[in-house]
């Protein structure tokens, strides 16, 4: 299997000109966006904050999920029980999800590779988004599933319900970040998409469901694609899609 590049213009990109705007560029790596940042809450246990993360975490991760992805236990191209593959890149840090069985472990089913293990940064962003959002008891992720994808991957809604008992009857949080085009995201309390609420998730928000929003029916309708912020474009390379960043504490 050949390793995938999440930045099809990397070695173009590392020479163009910082675009950053200024008062980003002053923020210091790991502080809080708060005073950026829109809290806003959606329904009990759904948070969405809009532009959280800085852009220089933003270009810092989407690095990190370039390096991670093209080594061991990196991005590969997922399959359904009835053998179907996904059009979408997708890797696990921390522990392996298999898709298939709809469980976790420690290595992948069809090459035995490892899962990476999460990045301290993007647990400090994950920590503190949690934080942020105040409602929700602080969790320690040791899952993030990081998803690449340029249009609409999911069959329908879904609950995220394959973490352990102890951790869905206590309602912990995901913690989801989208960096690159913005998605268009649908929930309700059913598997209906015409009766699901649509908002526009883009690059820097992260979206926290908990407590009573855990079981939260949910999924991307499509991508809006070539959108993306002209400056992650230009320091990473970045191809045109959504990266999603999923946190969890199993």
């Amino acid at each position: 299997m050949q390793p995938f590049d999440l930045c099809t213009n990397y070695q173009e990109s590392t020479k163009a000109k910082t675009t950053i705007p200024q008062e980003q560029k002053k923020r210091k790596v790991g502080e809080s966006s708060t005073e950026a940042a829109s809290v806003q809450h959606l329904r009990p246990g759904m948070v969405l904050l809009k532009g959280f993360v800085k852009p220089k975490d933003q270009i810092g991760m989407v690095s990190m999920c370039r390096q991670l992805g093209k080594g061991p236990g990196g991005f590969y191209r997922p399959s359904l029980k009835n053998g179907a593959k996904l059009n979408l890149w997708m890797m696990s840090l921390g522990k392996n999800w298999d898709p298939r069985a709809c469980s976790y472990g420690p290595t992948r089913p069809f090459d035995g590779a490892l899962a990476p293990t999460i990045p301290d940064a993007f647990k400090m962003i994950a920590q503190t988004a949690n934080s942020t959002a105040s409602e929700f008891p602080q969790i320690n992720p040791d899952i993030c599933i990081v998803n690449y994808y340029t249009n609409s991957e999911n069959p329908g809604l879904h609950q995220d319900k394959d973490e352990s008992e102890s951790s869905l009857t206590k309602g912990l949080p995901f913690i989801s970040i989208s960096i690159g085009d913005t998605a268009e995201y649908l929930f309700g309390d059913t598997r209906d998409k015409d009766q699901a609420t649509k908002i526009n998730l883009e690059s820097g928000d992260v979206l926290i469901l908990g407590g009573e929003s855990r079981l939260l029916f949910h999924g991307v309708s499509h991508v809006k694609t070539n959108i993306a912020p002209s400056w992650l474009k230009e320091e990473t390379g970045i191809r045109p899609g959504r990266i999603n960043l999923t946190f969890r504490q199993y």
